[in-house]
């Protein structure tokens, strides 16, 4: 008899996560993805009838660890405010059956925050003292998790127009540098030296000019249609980076609309996760901000799921 998947719901993915080291597996995951061994197909959009939603579907093949999966997010528009909600599939590439289901939605905001935070360490001067982060929420507060160490940071910014009314935003990072708090994007990011837009903001949320030539920018995404954190037509100032140039570009927002303008092309990507970790990508000019765009990769949602798996077990 084959042995039944193992479930886990948001408590047990609480309980876990504190056992799981996800930068690393992530860095693993892009590492197999450029020597060929993990398979990442593009991401899909599907779309409700009626305009009651969409869903998107993430898959990846990790052959190292035997296993394909699939995160279904679904995005339902409310009275108010849209239901987003992620589960992972985990099969085995041996039996053929499924290994594990598990409620992605804290796993999602783990490996998102830690995807942007290994571009920035790969992507940003040794000498980085200035961090901002646009945006307060959950997020938000993962990517400063994950930031906080990547450099001896001298100033740590978080803007967001209601950051004021926040009670979760800590005081100080782990090195006892103060974090302040700005209403402002616009003005944390001027001089900052490593930006990360942590938003589900479907527009832009930052002035680019307000950048300084030498800064390393990160976006992510959102289910909102085409969302985009900066202009598109500000590719073109930019030294562009992604996380997987097979598929980024044909879902990143503004690397669409941008292209669809005629203001900028794939072609020009300087260089994407795999590449930037074995080495092979080209390195920032630091004549001109450098922008890493995430859409989220399946493989990333598969490999963190892997590394649940195994401490559910253990």
């Amino acid at each position: 008899m084959s042995q039944q998947p193992i479930v886990l719901h948001e408590a047990d993915i609480t309980a876990l996560l504190p056992k799981v080291d996800v930068r690393s597996v992530l860095e693993r995951m892009f590492r197999s993805l450029a020597d060929g061994d993990a398979v990442q197909p593009p991401q899909t959009l599907s779309l409700f009838p009626r305009d009651a939603g969409d869903f998107i579907t993430y898959l990846g093949v990790l052959s190292g660890e035997k296993v394909f999966g699939a995160k279904l997010s679904p995005y339902i528009p409310g009275d108010g405010k849209a239901l987003v909600t992620a589960w992972t599939l985990l099969m085995s590439m041996e039996t053929g059956t499924p290994v594990l289901l598990c409620d992605s939605k804290k796993l999602t905001t783990e490996r998102t925050a830690a995807t942007s935070v290994i571009a920035a360490d790969v992507l940003a001067p040794s000498d980085a003292s200035v961090l901002t982060i646009v945006g307060s929420g959950p997020v938000a507060l993962a990517h400063l998790r994950y930031a906080e160490t990547i450099r001896a940071w001298k100033e740590v910014r978080i803007a967001s127009p209601n950051v004021a009314s926040r009670k979760d935003i800590p005081a100080t990072i782990a090195s006892g540098v103060a974090v302040s708090q700005y209403a402002d994007a616009n003005a944390a990011v001027a001089g900052a030296d490593v930006v990360l837009l942590c938003t589900s903001s479907g527009k832009p949320v930052i002035d680019v000019k307000s950048l300084s030539k030498s800064a390393v920018v990160t976006s992510i995404s959102t289910n909102a249609a085409n969302a985009h954190e900066v202009d598109p037509a500000a590719l073109q100032g930019f030294d562009v980076y992604c996380d997987y140039r097979a598929t980024t570009p044909a879902s990143a927002g503004e690397m669409k609309l941008a292209a669809a303008a005629g203001q900028w092309s794939a072609d020009a990507l300087c260089g994407d996760l795999p590449e930037l970790l074995a080495g092979r990508a080209k390195a920032p000019s630091c004549e001109r901000p450098a922008f890493f765009r995430s859409i989220g990769l399946g493989l990333e949602d598969v490999a963190a799921a892997v590394a649940l798996l195994a401490a559910a077990r253990a």
